[in-house]
């Protein structure tokens, strides 16, 4: 299928990185295995959050230039009700979450695949290879009971995903021959 694989050249300094990133996409995960509907609640809170700071980001500059308007003020507006919206409702706000993770899953997956295939003969690529395969399933769960059990999932499969994500990294950070 792949002619050529990925040659990966890490120094210790790099190993160490990715072992501290690969161990704290661990402990995430393990977080959001063990405590779903509040990684679920936190990433609708978040990301409504983020909305409500670009949208008043967007008001301010629109105060000082377009004022005058009223098609100026409409991102603004919509920024600003949709993130109190989220807010006000994050248990909405983890459903539609839940469709975005869903395509997130399925790209992540499908690209996971891909680098495996491209970084084999790599040690390690396996993982990378598992990696993706558990995103694509995580992907095809989720079709199946969303939006019902969005409240818990978003933050199970976050955390299932971000999981598997630290233990790939950790496992091509190993030396080989040592």
């Amino acid at each position: 299928m792949y002619d050529e694989s990925i040659e990966i050249s890490m120094d210790e300094m790099m190993r160490k990185r990715l072992r501290i990133i690969g161990v704290a996409l661990l402990a995430i995960g393990v977080l959001g295995i063990l405590l779903p509907q509040l990684i679920s609640i936190t990433l609708s809170v978040l990301i409504a959050s983020l909305l409500l700071l670009a949208g008043l980001a967007i008001a301010y500059f629109t105060w000082y230039s377009y004022s005058r308007s009223a098609m100026a003020w409409l991102k603004p507006f919509i920024l600003v009700t949709l993130a109190l919206l989220l807010l006000f409702n994050p248990i909405a706000g983890a459903a539609a979450l839940g469709l975005v993770l869903l395509i997130y899953f399925l790209i992540d997956g499908f690209g996971g695949v891909a680098l495996a295939l491209a970084l084999r003969p790599t040690p390690g690529w396996v993982w990378t290879l598992i990696s993706g395969l558990a995103s694509l399933a995580l992907a095809v769960v989720f079709i199946v009971g969303w939006p019902f059990s969005s409240l818990w999932l978003v933050g199970l499969f976050v955390g299932i995903g971000l999981l598997f994500d630290g233990l790939a990294l950790l496992m091509l950070t190993r030396k080989t021959g040592a």
